[in-house]
């Protein structure tokens, strides 16, 4: 089974891009963020008509998820646990059930810009929201399933994630908390999968629209795939498709593939 997490910066200003790449890359399941649509504004008979079961948690012009999905899904939640209070829909979870089930959870995390010395509400709302994501984490693991956790973390792992490092040195995203937040979430036992399958730098999923940052692959890595230690033991191969950046209006994301022996 092959999965891409994809954040497309808008569903009704990409749907020739994401339909585009969807027909010619196939993704068994799309794991999609930043659709920036309400649940019965999205397109989906565009979609189902391409053989994808569809399920959302959108919201008006910002954020919103999707999991678009070749196989049944079953037991769908919406909204990350541990603050009803939260309005933003950044998570989505369904289990998908091919040859084995595997609990997926899309996820888009907090960019937490401006920081003002981790003052900002933003970035507070950021930290916050990574400790819920800790919690929903930990108990995943305690469920000894497959399951994965991906999208766009807005997260830079570590200083080969980034074209320009010190560029990013007091950014939300690769702060030493942000960081360390992460890290405290991959240290329950998850395997991030593409550094399970690749190492060194110069390999990224973003790339700013700003002053040629993708003619000049000024680029960062921020969209990553969590998986259980159940799920390792089924990653086959994980990898950027750093192409379809190139396109005709495109996001300034890029899909993330793992290919999973389900």
């Amino acid at each position: 089974m092959k999965i891409a997490t994809f954040n497309i910066n808008g569903v009704k200003a990409r749907v020739g891009a994401l339909t585009q790449w969807l027909d010619e890359s196939q993704p068994d399941v799309a794991l999609l963020q930043e659709i920036k649509s309400v649940d019965e504004g999205f397109p989906r008979e565009i979609f189902e008509e391409r053989g994808y079961n569809v399920e959302t948690h959108g919201q008006k012009g910002f954020n919103g998820v999707a999991i678009l999905s070749k196989f049944p899904l079953e037991d769908v939640t919406r909204g990350l646990p541990g603050d009803d209070s939260d309005e933003q829909a950044r998570w989505i979870e369904a289990t998908v059930v091919g040859e084995q089930a595997v609990r997926l959870c899309g996820l888009y995390l907090p960019n937490g810009n401006p920081v003002e010395d981790g003052t900002h509400p933003k970035y507070q709302y950021k930290m916050a929201w990574m400790e819920r994501l800790y919690a929903r984490a930990r108990d995943l693991m305690a469920d000894e399933a497959p399951a994965l956790m991906a999208g766009d973390y807005n997260i830079i792992p570590q200083a080969e994630d980034a074209a320009r490092p010190d560029a990013w040195r007091e950014d939300a995203l690769f702060r030493p908390e942000s960081r360390a937040a992460f890290r405290r979430v991959l240290n329950l036992g998850f395997t991030e999968a593409f550094r399970a399958r690749v190492n060194g730098g110069d390999h990224y999923s973003f790339w700013d629209y700003q002053a040629g940052a993708w003619n000049r692959n000024d680029g960062i890595r921020i969209d990553h795939f969590l998986l259980t230690p159940q799920c390792a033991d089924l990653l086959r191969d994980c990898w950027i498709e750093s192409a379809v950046r190139g396109r005709e209006k495109p996001s300034d994301h890029v899909p993330v593939w793992v290919d999973l022996a389900v």
